[in-house]
């Protein structure tokens, strides 16, 4: 689960028994096509947008996740939409590995927004006639929690008070010293300008006279 178990709670929910579907008509002595069912209902008349949906796989192949979901802001009735699908939970399935392992599908892996949710259809698939059974066992659904404006905006506030508390001047010179030095810098521009004499001064010009070395250099 991602975040903090102590923030977000699970939904309250029913889920309903395995259905496995059957080959044939004779339900009693058929065998099992390697497809399971399970419906979990969320509670009625409270949609649930979904963040997270946890379990723990019992020698389950692949699993499919169908919503029952009402589009937002329509009246229309929910539609049934599919939102992973053939979702690998063994390294193989004719071997042990990953058969008893716990995993979660969060919403970013969702082909829909899981929104106004108000039932899961979990579809396991086995394809191995190693395992007489398989399906899904401690199934959760956590919702979705919009971030708290204030909370975000109080964080970066702190954030930005701890930079301006300390910052990062390692390597730079002191600013007093800098000051000084530009303050040092202006006077002296101001005395030159004042100085400043408006003769001429010719380029190659020693004493009103011309050096020759000076002209033979060019």
């Amino acid at each position: 689960m991602s975040g903090d178990p102590d923030d977000i709670k699970p939904v309250t929910c029913t889920i309903k028994p395995p259905v496995y579907l059957q080959i044939g008509d004779d339900k009693t002595d058929a065998p099992h096509s390697g497809v399971c069912v399970v419906d979990v209902t969320l509670p009625f008349g409270k949609p649930v947008n979904i963040e997270e949906i946890t379990f723990k796989n019992y020698y389950t192949a692949y699993v499919t996740v169908r919503l029952l979901r009402r589009s937002p802001g329509q009246e229309t009735p929910a539609k049934w939409c599919t939102a992973v699908r053939d979702v690998p939970l063994m390294e193989n399935p004719h071997t042990e590995g990953g058969s008893q392992d716990y995993h979660s599908i969060h919403r970013t892996q969702m082909q829909a927004e899981p929104d106004q949710v108000s039932s899961v259809r979990l579809i396991l698939r086995q394809p191995s006639s190693a395992w007489l059974t398989f399906s899904l066992e401690d199934i959760k659904i956590f919702p979705h929690k919009q971030p708290d404006p204030e909370k975000e905006v109080s964080d970066w506030l702190s954030d930005l008070t701890l930079i301006d508390q300390h910052p990062d001047l390692e390597g730079l010179p002191d600013p007093q010293t800098v000051s000084s030095s530009i303050q040092q810098m202006w006077a002296l521009t101001e005395v030159m300008q004042t100085n400043q004499t408006t003769a001429s001064i010719g380029r190659f010009d020693v004493d009103g006279c011309y050096d020759i070395n000076l002209l033979s250099l060019t």
